[in-house]
């Protein structure tokens, strides 16, 4: 767990073994012990977790789920050990009966992608803030030939390694990286999802052009961010905090974030809906004990948040590398 010194990604024909190798160093650098003071502590509790044999497992249900039979007196000491692993933000997963209700029932999310997307069997795939790899499982559920997501929070790749400990459902990769740390070129992927990353972003031109990089010719983007209710094509910039989060940088119209797609060459830009987010999707659990979307919407106005802004209104748009 957490050894990248024999990373192998299905990239033949599209690119050299330098470009992995250069993956699996960035990664091993990541994840070093004086990189994070809690990776010994995890890296003991990865190591404590039972040997299960032979199971199953299943990535197209709203709960990734794995079937097993338990050793013997190991399952509550299993979900203790994960328990400790929290804040799990995205789920659900079932671990043979271990049950963990994450912050975001993201299937939701997930339901609402599947109308609008092109079909993923046997396409490369890249998600890009990918967390504990909830959506890149149920990509390769659907018939992704590879998945490969990264993501800088070092304790979501933990998360990670703990789930595939009992799943093993290759070819996933999770890595520590962020975009802009890709070896270039890297117009490898046929579909790559950003889902929950733009807003977080300083420069989200940037971000738009260095996911374009990541497409071959004609390859599929599938983004997901906040935007503000309105037909004009404006952006809200958060004076401080934004539902109670520190950096959440700019908040475009619709018409705004297909002008900003269309600048940094993407085209046939469509989508869905927006869609609130409601504190049935997003909330408090056990396995996410903190403050979630009831504690940043206004208790007196839900369209509003704490601070007096749009709530939080979320839409997916697919377009294509042009």
């Amino acid at each position: 767990m957490l050894d990248y010194g024999r990373l192998s990604l299905d990239l033949s024909g599209c690119a050299a073994d330098d470009w992995v190798a250069a993956l699996a160093g960035l990664s091993r650098d990541r994840l070093t012990d004086r990189a994070h003071g809690e990776l010994p502590a995890w890296r003991e509790l990865l190591g404590s977790l039972p040997d299960v044999g032979r199971h199953r497992f299943d990535l197209t249900t709203a709960s990734v789920k794995t079937r097993f039979d338990w050793p013997d007196q190991a399952f509550n000491p299993t979900r203790e050990a994960l328990l400790q692993l929290a804040p799990w933000r995205k789920g659900p997963f079932d671990i043979a009966g271990i049950r963990i209700d994450a912050e975001w029932r993201s299937n939701l999310k997930w339901e609402r992608l599947g109308s609008v997307i092109s079909p993923l069997a046997g396409r490369r795939v890249l998600d890009v803030g990918c967390g504990n790899a909830y959506y890149a499982l149920r990509m390769r559920g659907a018939g992704a030939r590879l998945v490969l997501g990264i993501d800088p929070t070092i304790l979501f790749i933990v998360q990670f390694a703990a789930i595939q400990h009992f799943m093993q459902a290759e070819p996933v990769h999770v890595l520590p990286l962020r975009l802009h740390e890709l070896p270039q070129p890297a117009m490898l992927f046929d579909t790559t999802f950003s889902m929950g990353v733009l807003y977080h972003q300083r420069d989200p031109a940037e971000h738009l052009r260095q996911l374009k990089q990541t497409l071959r010719r004609d390859g599929e983007l599938v983004l997901e961010t906040l935007i503000v209710p309105g037909e004009s094509s404006e952006v809200v910039v958060p004076e401080g905090r934004y539902a109670r989060m520190r950096n959440v940088w700019h908040l475009p119209s619709r018409l705004r974030l297909s002008e900003w797609l269309a600048e940094a060459g993407f085209a046939d830009i469509r989508g869905i809906d927006p869609t609130y987010t409601t504190i049935e999707e997003q909330r408090t659990t056990g396995w996410m004990p903190f403050e979630s979307l009831a504690e940043a919407l206004d208790p007196a106005n839900p369209r509003k948040t704490v601070e007096g802004l749009p709530a939080p209104l979320r839409m997916i748009i697919v377009c294509r590398r042009a």
